[in-house]
């Protein structure tokens, strides 16, 4: 190849990079600009693939329907599953239902019932913002996606690039293996502290759900 088109294919990259930055900020302020009166909200997270009917779906939506009615916001990723039965119960309760939609190729399109929708290309300006307007996270069981949202948000929690807030991981027959794993390895290896355990609360009841969040979160 030629000196001249090496560097034509150089500039020609450069160029696509430049504009996949402005195409970030785009989505930092439209993000920003809708967002920024949502207090007091809630984000519930879990799977994409659960359907209406399901167990999860109805605990799900009942969290969400309970807590919009003491006047929290409820925000998902705007998917289907459980992030559709939050936002159903969000709309249900009469608050804010938000739902961050993430273009994905396979399972992701929008739900209906969400009041506040946006729609993002790129997942961490989608996460910066289930994370910066929230006052709490709900986990419910999800996958590898569910995983990477709440562990990215304890991890600030822990290192103090946030303030601390309740993170709540409801199921306990799901989420307790995994805490036990971090119990056996990561805390006995001396990779976290004893204290970091105490950023996590697991719970079962939906009542008790809400209960902890009005306890740390007065409106």
């Amino acid at each position: 190849m030629a000196v001249s088109e090496r560097q034509y294919l150089v500039d020609a990259i450069t160029m696509n990079e430049s504009w996949r930055l402005f195409k970030i900020l785009a989505e930092f302020v439209d993000g920003f600009e809708a967002l920024g009166d949502m207090y007091p909200c809630v984000s519930i997270f879990g799977s994409a693939r659960i359907a209406p009917g399901d167990p999860l779906y109805e605990k799900t939506e009942r969290i969400a329907k309970t807590l919009a009615k003491q006047g929290y916001n409820i925000s998902t990723g705007g998917g289907p599953g459980i992030m559709e039965a939050a936002n159903k119960g969000a709309k249900e309760g009469g608050a804010k239902s938000i739902g961050l939609n993430i273009r994905l190729p396979l399972e992701q399109a929008c739900n209906p019932y969400a009041d506040v929708k946006l729609e993002f290309k790129y997942f961490f300006v989608r996460k910066v913002m289930l994370v910066k307007y929230a006052q709490a996270y709900v986990g419910m069981p999800g996958g590898f996606g569910t995983l990477d949202e709440i562990f990215e948000a304890i991890t600030l929690i822990q290192t103090k690039r946030m303030k601390p807030f309740p993170v709540i991981f409801v199921g306990s027959d799901y989420w307790g293996p995994l805490w036990e794993w971090v119990r056996g390895y990561p805390l006995k290896q001396g990779l976290i502290s004893e204290s970091d355990l105490d950023l996590v609360t697991i719970l079962d009841d939906p009542d008790d759900v809400v209960k902890t969040i009005k306890q740390r979160i007065v409106i």
